[in-house]
């Protein structure tokens, strides 16, 4: 044991040795490494970075353990078929849908609703194009993990007097009231001049929705502005984390036993589970990531006929030194051995050199932009993993060839 233990040190001493001898040569002979192995970190990080990202903004957006009951919902494409059908048999939702889903839904922890439309704010001779007015229930704050920078959100008593009372998204208020508090001040909402009574903190633009231009009213107020008639959408908070799929069939059932559907019959209204779109987000960067990571991994095979390619140059001007071994006693094998071993050894400090580099820049995309670049360890596995193997396939022929030397036509050649 202690004879096969002083081997390999040896050997790597000699590894150590060689690659030290020739710094500038090893180094450049590592470029290719490093770059693979920075390049699949890098884009490991980017692609679990993206996904944080836009799971963050998603949780900004929609909240969490939160789903959506809507007259049409679907989570992919519809066909204009599909459509029409859903159009034909999908009733529009009432307040009175909502209450009954509030008294019945018992895992629900709250139900809501809102509905929104988009419109333009005129006021003071300027005008704001592109915004959204929803009106919401009281709770809509609490259901949608809603903050509130500056005043408060909707009360219930607001709601039930159809009170003329406004929360302003961030842009809005950049726009109308932007050095100035705008709490207690008047904002006109289609015209009709409103007491602002919060701002809600920024969220920034979500998959190009610009969310900073809504701005929420009561929903009692919004049915005077355009009629009672609008069609609602129902939003429901689950109790307990974790059993959103089971407080969505609860209200999917409450909800079927108050439209009286039995049997077989198809919902007349559409149900979006927000933790889905969780999982349509980790299978987008995960299709990403299998079309991206094997062409930088391109990039460690690159290197490493680099690599192979100074292991051959290396042989050749150690043939002396093998033949030498070769005649005090040393074995094939432990002439294959020594040489495998650089190799792998370059590759590995390429590789561990390549991580620093990806540490690196991930942490400069990280200060500079506005992206979390994550290293994870899957990546870093993943590329010191192949930066290995190719080290050892890099390192077989000229190893093979170091092996097969004559020890007596080497001696000869010094």
């Amino acid at each position: 044991m202690r004879t096969i233990y002083t081997f390999y040190a040896d050997a790597a001493r000699i590894a150590l040795q060689s690659i030290f001898a020739h710094k500038l040569r090893a180094f450049l002979t590592l470029i290719g490494i490093i770059i693979g192995v920075a390049s699949v970190v890098v884009v490991g990080a980017a692609i679990s970075g993206l996904n944080t990202y836009v799971v963050d903004k998603m949780s900004k957006m929609l909240g969490t353990n939160h789903f959506m009951i809507a007259r049409i919902a679907s989570h992919g494409e519809l066909s204009e078929e599909e459509l029409e059908k859903m159009n034909r048999r999908n009733k529009r939702l009432r307040w009175a849908d909502m209450e009954w889903l509030q008294q019945y839904c018992e895992s629900c922890s709250a139900v809501g609703a809102n509905a929104g439309r988009g419109t333009k704010f005129e006021q003071d001779g300027q005008t704001f194009y592109g915004g959204v007015i929803f009106g919401v229930t009281a709770n809509m704050a609490e259901i949608e993990d809603k903050t509130i920078a500056q005043g408060r959100f909707i009360q219930p008593e607001e709601v039930s007097n159809s009170k003329l009372v406004v929360v302003l998204g961030a842009d809005i208020k950049d726009k109308f009231f932007p050095d100035t508090d705008p709490v207690g001040q008047e904002f006109k909402v289609e015209g009709l001049p409103m007491r602002v009574i919060g701002v809600e903190e920024r969220r920034g633009p979500i998959f190009g929705d610009l969310i900073d231009k809504h701005v929420y009213i009561p929903l009692t107020t919004y049915q005077r502005l355009f009629g009672r008639n609008v069609d609602l959408q129902i939003h429901g908070k689950g109790r307990e984390p974790g059993k959103l799929q089971y407080t969505i069939e609860d209200a999917r059932k409450a909800l079927r036993d108050y439209h009286k559907l039995i049997g077989s019959e198809e919902d007349d209204f559409g149900v979006v589970n927000t933790e889905t779109l969780g999982s349509q987000i980790d299978q987008f960067t995960g299709a990403i990531a299998m079309v991206v990571t094997p062409i930088t991994l391109i990039s460690l095979v690159v290197g490493g006929i680099v690599v192979m390619n100074i292991m051959l140059v290396s042989v050749t001007e150690r043939t002396f030194e093998i033949g030498l071994r070769k005649a005090l006693g040393a074995r094939r094998k432990q002439v294959l051995l020594q040489f495998l071993i650089e190799s792998s050894l370059l590759c590995a400090l390429g590789g561990m050199l390549g991580l620093f580099a990806a540490a690196g820049i991930s942490w400069a995309v990280t200060a500079l932009t506005p992206i979390t670049m994550t290293i994870t360890v899957g990546y870093i596995l993943l590329a010191l993993g192949v930066s290995a193997a190719v080290g050892m396939v890099a390192g077989i022929y000229p190893a093979f060839k170091a092996s097969r030397l004559d020890p007596i036509i080497a001696l000869t050649r010094n």
